[in-house]
């Protein structure tokens, strides 16, 4: 296992209240590299998350639900939501880049 981070919770809201085991997330980085724009997105430092970070589009994972911590420690708004749909969207091949 790797070390704790922190992740973006990406799956459906009815997945979760399906009480399913398992969750799918992506993963942030405080590694933040600009040039990874627009298959990264980044984050700025508020709220729980101590350091600007960057949601890591190109490595999406399911984890089992009981490895997911205490949070959340920010939450995006509607904005950041929908550039970080785009991005996850142009890794899947959903939408050309």
């Amino acid at each position: 296992m790797g070390k704790i981070r922190p992740v973006l919770i990406v799956q459906a809201d009815w997945l979760s209240a399906a009480q399913s085991r398992t969750v799918v997330v992506l993963p942030l980085t405080s590694d933040v590299r600009p040039e990874a724009e627009p298959l990264r997105f980044t984050i700025r430092a508020r709220d729980g998350l101590r350091l600007d970070s960057q949601v890591v589009t190109d490595q999406p994972r399911t984890l089992d639900r009981r490895r997911i911590g205490e949070g959340p420690l920010t939450e995006l708004s509607n904005e950041e939501l929908a550039q970080v749909e785009e991005s996850l969207l142009a890794v899947l091949g959903a939408v050309d880049t």
